[in-house]
């Protein structure tokens, strides 16, 4: 790290510890110790990215039997302010929005309510389901009320693959993008067997999903004209 003033925070429990083997892989994406469905090791690899995002560190330390620590190291903001205030708007990313409605399904809670924040902060309408045989049943209810769908894949019941194939065969034009880690289900042609436009790996970000978004809805407005 860069020589200079840093805010330390240290989290830290008396709980029961971690083995080195977990320690080590503890921000791992997608690494877990719970059980099937009870967890998805996303959390910490996205603290990890947030803090390296911010100029910063973050170590852990564990000890059997005796709990966790972990210590987090990020760079203060220098007093200087921005030379104008236009070169602050240039160096701002424009982040497209829209109106449109959007059918969100993700089982994870974290993914759920960051997801729904991004979108309606967005300026999307939002139809946001954990359960993906509640979100299909809500697309057979009303197929013509959504103009696009955003589903996880690693879902109890349907994944996000079956669920898309499901809402294709209801409505061949929905636009659905998929949201997933690395999985060895989604190849490319379940991918275009299942009417999927775009997928989206997770953990994403405000950018990402913006384009996404975009990319596909374009798609279907230079389709009909």
């Amino acid at each position: 790290m860069p020589p200079g003033p840093y805010l330390e925070m240290s989290v830290g429990d008396t709980g029961c510890g971690m083995e080195p083997g977990v320690l080590e892989r503890v921000f791992d994406p997608f690494f877990t110790t719970k059980g099937p469905g009870k967890g998805t090791g996303m959390g910490l690899a996205v603290v990890y990215g947030i803090v390296k995002s911010l100029g910063g560190t973050i170590q852990a330390t564990s000890q059997p039997g005796w709990g966790t620590t972990f210590q987090v190291l990020l760079p203060l903001a220098t007093d200087e302010p921005p030379e104008t205030e236009v070169e602050v708007m240039i160096a701002k990313p424009v982040i497209p929005a829209g109106s449109e409605t959007i059918l969100f399904v993700d089982d994870d809670e974290d993914f759920f309510l960051a997801g729904q924040q991004m979108l309606t902060g967005l300026g999307y309408e939002v139809v946001a389901l954990t359960n993906s045989f509640q979100a299909l049943k809500e697309f057979r209810a009303q197929p013509q009320r959504f103009d696009l769908i955003i589903s996880d894949q690693t879902m109890p019941g349907l994944t996000g693959l079956e669920l898309a194939a499901a809402c294709s065969r209801l409505r061949p034009d929905i636009p659905i993008i998929l949201c997933t880690g690395f999985s060895e289900m989604v190849t490319p042609e379940k991918i275009r067997s299942a009417g999927i436009r775009e997928v989206v790996p997770k953990p994403f970000d405000l950018h990402r999903i913006s384009e996404a978004i975009q990319k596909v809805l374009k798609k279907i407005s230079d389709r009909v004209e």
